[in-house]
């Protein structure tokens, strides 16, 4: 069986040498033989069409016009395309008497190969499958035309139309014209879509970047006396990685867009790190002015630790606590180390004073025990019966007191309070005898009494008047005015004697 030829002069057509070509010499030589796949290479419709084992149709094709199954087996997805056309390819053709292919068009009938030695058994074949290839071309593209880019449908609707120019197939051309003519005005409807999306895709990325400026704005802009440096720092990095996300998974935004939010991002970040180091470095200062304070009070009062001055050296501790509280604060470790300093030398002083303070008062247990005796004596003097005896007692008491000395300090305020009470009461002894013995108090006294004497005989008198006239109103205002004058009388007489 010879090879067919493709519509070009017979002598043209190379001759064999030895054995008969592989293949038949047509307008597309390059196309696989015994095979109905469609090469993304040889159509040209790179990303659009997709391997062998994607789209396939069945080598029977030609006989009974039906698309095989994707091969589920193969390495990549498998796509479902539309399955060819129910009508027979080879009804659009035929083989004449010299071994020549037609294939029947609008437009009348075009060579598209021949046979120039022996035609075989079944001449259509091999072009019919060629067009059930190049009608799953079409199907894959149909197909996959809502999720391609504009580039690609553009990129695929050329090399359909490269392909549909002559081809040597035989089959329904004319329909694949016209699907194709159909797929450029979806392809053109699908571009506007995909415009429309990425438009919207763009605003939704400018509005992610722009929400993520703002954040890094926000933080830029806080108080840096009351930034959280550590957390604020990481979230300044959290948003960075959130940007270089975006920037990798979204759409691109237009160049003057970027720009702009980009340089307000840098900006805020900027300006975060330049608010950070002037933090960092005024507390520093101020860290460095507290040290030295510091360490000069640590001086005043390692200074001061062996003075046994002890009342005016504690003052001057209470006040180099106050100054250290002012001083504000020094490095943490280097403030730590200085308070140690302070607190040891405060130790010592207090120390040393309170081991005095007991010494002391070791010293003065004896004299309250004097006290406590003397105590005993001074409080026996009450009730007063005699109070110029009372008086000369309690002086001797007093003298031995002040013999008796000092006191521990916990209990001076106990022993001297029961001493005062029992001199207090001696005062007041006094005190009410010359209330009573004054000459002057006396003859005044004793003249009140002359008077209440006369007012007393004269409501006596009218008394028994109104006892007379049986009047008893009268009787008891009377008789409750004279009560009251006899009382005033006894009090004051009782004052006299």
């Amino acid at each position: 069986m010879s090879d067919p030829v493709e519509n070009t002069p017979v002598s043209d057509v190379p001759q064999p040498a030895t054995t008969p070509p592989a293949e038949p010499v047509d307008s597309v030589a390059d196309a696989p033989q015994g095979s109905a796949a469609v090469d993304a290479d040889a159509t040209g419709l790179g990303g659009v069409v997709a391997d062998e084992s994607a789209v396939s149709v069945d080598s029977s094709a030609d006989v009974a016009g039906e698309a095989s199954e994707p091969d589920t087996d193969a390495a990549g997805p498998a796509v479902v395309v539309r399955a060819p056309s129910d009508i027979d390819p080879a009804e659009f053709g035929r083989v004449d008497e010299d071994g020549q292919v037609w294939v029947r068009e609008a437009g009348g009938e075009r060579l598209v190969g021949s046979y120039p030695d022996e035609v075989p058994s079944d001449p259509l074949a091999l072009y019919t499958r060629r067009f059930l290839d190049l009608e799953a071309t079409v199907n894959l593209f149909e197909m996959r035309l809502p999720t391609l880019s504009p580039r690609d449908i553009d990129q695929g609707l050329k090399t359909l139309d490269e392909s549909m120019v002559e081809p040597a197939v035989v089959g329904d051309i004319d329909g694949l014209r016209e699907r194709v003519a159909q797929l450029h005005e979806r392809g053109k409807a699908r571009k506007e879509e995909s415009k429309a999306e990425r438009a919207a895709a763009k605003e939704q990325a400018l509005a992610e970047r722009t929400a993520v400026v703002e954040e890094a704005e926000a933080i830029a802009a806080q108080d840096p006396a009351r930034t959280q440096w550590k957390n604020s720092g990481q979230q300044l990095r959290d948003l960075l990685e959130q940007w270089k996300q975006l920037q990798r998974q979204g759409p691109r935004l237009d160049r003057a867009d970027e720009d702009a939010l980009w340089k307000r991002f840098s900006s805020a970040r900027t300006k975060f790190d330049r608010h950070r180091r002037q933090f960092y470095s005024q507390r520093e200062a101020r860290q460095a002015e507290a040290k030295a304070k510091k360490e000069k009070l640590v001086e005043e009062a390692e200074a001061l630790q062996n003075s046994t001055d002890w009342g005016p050296t504690a003052g001057a501790y209470r006040d180099l606590m106050e100054r250290w509280k002012q001083a504000g604060h020094a490095a943490r470790r280097e403030d730590d180390q200085l308070w140690a300093r302070f607190r040891a030398a405060q130790q010592v002083f207090f120390d040393a004073r309170r081991a005095n303070s007991q010494a002391v008062d070791a010293q003065f247990r004896a004299n309250l025990e004097v006290k406590e005796q003397l105590l005993e004596e001074a409080e026996a003097l009450l009730p007063i019966k005699d109070l110029q005896a009372t008086i000369a007692k309690l002086r001797d008491i007093q003298d031995r007191w002040d013999e008796a000395g000092r006191v521990p300090r916990q209990d001076v305020s106990r022993v001297e309070g029961r001493m005062r009470a029992v001199e207090k009461a001696v005062r007041d002894a006094e005190d009410e005898q010359w209330r009573r013995t004054d000459p002057t108090t006396k003859a005044r006294a004793e003249g009140m009494l002359g008077q209440l004497e006369d007012s007393i005989a004269q409501l006596e008198a009218e008394l028994e008047q109104a006892k007379t006239a049986s009047d008893d109103a009268k009787v008891k205002s009377i008789t409750e005015a004279l009560e009251t004058k006899r009382a005033w009388f006894n009090q004051i007489q009782g004052a006299v004697d």
